[in-house]
């Protein structure tokens, strides 16, 4: 049931028109309390689109009662009218719920920059979602959001002494339980600082602003801020947590930010599985770094070699290119030193010719670079996919 896995959450996934297509393109998540408590993330691409601002300004506050989200367009560098229509987005929203405020409702879109929203189609939308409103409707906000995603995104977690529900199911929880449920929007620009595209999680546990804060930039560090698609940083990332407190219950912190973590992780997975053309879903292991730091950064540039990416699409254990993006960062390492590994195969040992290349086996999905620095005891994982034609063709042919 995604964000409506938690208790206290209504949601809707409906079609306002937005998208030429006729497929859905507006979703309403709605906290029915009794606690209100958000906290978020949002892109560092510093030209930021107009819900970014307007929903940066609203997580201040630490209260969200309600998230509207569209796809079919970005309103991002639209000027000061794409800000007046994030804002009467906003207020629609609080009209159409009775008893909200405007500045408790978060925004987030996602398309097409530089275009104008056509608002006689969102707004009423807006009331037509408001309508659907259902505690089943999570699945449906999830389809909503889509972009060039071929699949829509979900994940749950429980926590707490639960029965009746496992984790990653929509049954109910009892006793003394809690659920932490989330779908995201992601196949393409993924390459963040905090935030990947739009994602919005859910729980019925009764945490205060600062604690969802501190739980949400944990799991983002270490989630979705190293998956790395395309090296292409979104205008619209954004990322929300909200907490109804509907389930009575005031987790431990660190089980909490386990949930938090894990449904971070299995949504930032689920994008990298569905990134734009891709065919290999890549796992690049860093170990022996200075620093996690260092381990990130080369990770990093790994991942956005375009070299690399086209030989693992082409299933050639080039590990040459993995040594030459390593060497283009500032990390500590000494090069007559370095090793790297293909799916478990150490074809690279001290800078030079490892085992036999032909070793290397690569005809399946997933695919692991482990890349040795030998320069201390930190590492870090970052996600990516390979580089395939499709990825041009969907990229050249995109402007919807």
């Amino acid at each position: 049931m995604s964000v409506t896995a938690a208790k206290g959450f209504k949601a809707a996934g409906i079609t306002a028109g937005i998208k030429e297509s006729g497929a859905p393109d507006l979703a309403l998540v709605v906290n029915t309390g009794p606690r209100h408590a958000a906290a978020g993330v949002f892109t560092s691409n510093r030209v930021k689109a107009a819900p970014v601002l307007w929903s940066e300004q609203v997580i201040k506050g630490g209260t969200v009662s309600a998230v509207v989200l569209n796809s079919g367009g970005a309103n991002a560098c639209t000027g000061s009218k794409g800000f007046q229509d994030t804002h009467a987005t906003a207020e629609r929203v609080a009209e159409a719920l009775e008893g909200h405020s405007a500045g408790e409702v978060a925004v987030a879109s996602t398309g097409l920059i530089g275009t104008l929203l056509p608002m006689d189609k969102l707004l009423p939308g807006v009331d037509q979602a408001a309508a659907a409103l259902s505690e089943d409707g999570g699945e449906k906000a999830a389809i909503a959001i889509k972009t060039t995603d071929t699949v829509h995104k979900t994940a749950v977690v429980r926590g707490g002494n639960t029965s009746g529900g496992a984790a990653g199911d929509g049954g109910a929880a009892s006793g003394a339980g809690w659920a932490v449920g989330g779908m995201a929007k992601g196949a393409g620009m993924l390459a963040p600082g905090l935030a990947t595209m739009l994602v919005v999680l859910t729980t019925d546990a009764d945490l205060d602003p600062a604690t969802l804060d501190k739980a949400l930039r944990d799991a983002t560090r270490t989630t979705f801020d190293r998956i790395d698609s395309d090296g292409c940083m979104s205008t619209n990332d954004t990322v929300l947590l909200l907490a109804s407190g509907a389930s009575g219950v005031t987790p431990d912190y660190a089980e909490f930010a386990e949930a938090v973590r894990a449904v971070c992780d299995d949504l930032g997975r689920q994008m990298v599985a569905d990134a734009e053309g891709a065919s290999k879903d890549i796992r690049i292991d860093v170990i022996g770094a200075a620093t996690e730091d260092e381990a990130v950064q080369v990770g990093r540039t790994i991942a956005r070699n375009n070299l690399l990416k086209c030989a693992i699409h082409g299933e050639d254990p080039n590990w040459g290119r993995v040594l030459s993006a390593i060497g283009t960062t500032s990390a500590t390492f000494e090069p007559d030193r370095l090793n790297v590994a293909i799916n478990g195969v150490w074809v690279c040992k001290n800078g030079s010719v490892g085992e036999d290349r032909e070793l290397v086996d690569m005809r399946y999905r997933e695919v692991t670079v482990t890349a040795d620095l030998a320069a201390g005891s930190a590492g870090a994982t970052i996600w990516t996919n390979d580089l395939t034609a499709d990825y041009v063709h969907e990229n050249s042919a995109y402007s919807s």
